[in-house]
């Protein structure tokens, strides 16, 4: 019997209960698949014992196993795995208790200053988004920079979401959380082109907002691919900023970073990101070096 059939065989329960709450709450696939290959790995430190018997020991015992052979971003990807996995089995009252959010995230990964790019260099990657669905493109890349939508809420947003006459966009976001966010001026234009050049779905069922060339949801990976691209040849006239890892995510980051800089209230960014805690958008509040040395200028040393 392989070690996935004897997991599945010894917590058929939790493992089901997992995958339908996962879906419920609007994970990706690929964030299930991530998640649920972490699970496995915990369930069988268990060692048969009973999930609800589990507790911080043993998700801690679990978790630095991955510590020494990762690091702190596996680590702390493979926390919030077991802490979804908990709530899911609290749901579905399995469990009672979760004992991954008595757990700590690392620190490391807390302090870690995100990719961003600055609001000139955001301007000027606009540039390159060109091609045949230059328009769909574009819109794409003004809802993650200038809106701060994640790539996944980009994928799964539909026509009906899009309120042209009240220039707002309603946001289905993590957990199935919806977030109606106000769209600038611009970006409404664009969406309003793209609905009215919008590809023909091959499915008259079919509500995405955006459609691929093939008539279906243009899906996460082709998003991906589209600003990877555009991320490619922007690099190839900008050497000095070919080491910066850039992707859909790093958009969102800029946005954050942009919204903070321009003095715009955290409590409105936190809102505006849709993030269920401040502290995620505390790390935003990142000072640059130009920042540093402007600083610095305005001490005046004496000469002695």
């Amino acid at each position: 019997m392989t070690t996935k059939y004897y997991i599945e065989e010894i917590y058929t329960e939790p493992l089901q209960a997992f995958t339908i709450w996962m879906k419920q709450s609007g994970y990706t696939e690929a964030t299930r698949k991530e998640y649920m290959r972490e699970v496995y790995d915990y369930l069988y430190s268990l060692d048969e014992l009973p999930v609800q018997q589990a507790g911080k020991l043993h998700v801690v015992s679990f978790l630095v196993s991955k510590q020494e052979s990762a690091g702190d971003k596996t680590r702390n990807r493979t926390l919030s795995a077991l802490r979804s996995f908990y709530a899911a089995l609290i749901d579905f009252e399995l469990a009672n208790r979760n004992p991954a959010l008595e757990v700590k995230k690392s620190k490391t990964e807390k302090n870690k200053i995100p990719v961003y790019l600055e609001e000139d260099e955001l301007k000027k990657v606009l540039a390159y988004v060109e091609g045949r669905y230059r328009n769909r493109n574009l819109a794409i890349f003004l809802l993650m920079g200038y809106c701060g939508l994640r790539v996944g809420e980009v994928h799964r947003m539909n026509l009906s979401h899009f309120k042209k006459e009240k220039g707002t966009l309603e946001v289905l976001g993590k957990g199935r959380k919806w977030n109606e966010i106000p769209l600038p001026d611009l970006v409404v234009e664009y969406l309003a082109k793209v609905e009215k050049d919008r590809i023909q779905p091959y499915s008259s069922r079919e509500e995405a907002f955006f459609v691929s060339q093939k008539g279906r949801r243009l899906s996460i990976r082709q998003i991906q691919k589209i600003a990877a691209g555009v991320f490619d040849a922007f690099k190839q006239d900008h050497p000095h900023l070919s080491d910066l890892n850039l992707s859909c995510h790093k958009l969102r980051h800029s946005f954050a970073t942009m919204l903070l800089r321009n003095n715009v209230d955290i409590r409105v960014v936190k809102e505006l990101l849709g993030h269920a805690s401040i502290e995620t958008t505390m790390i935003y509040t990142h000072i640059n070096d130009e920042q540093k040395r402007s600083a610095m200028t305005a001490i005046e040393v004496p000469k002695v």
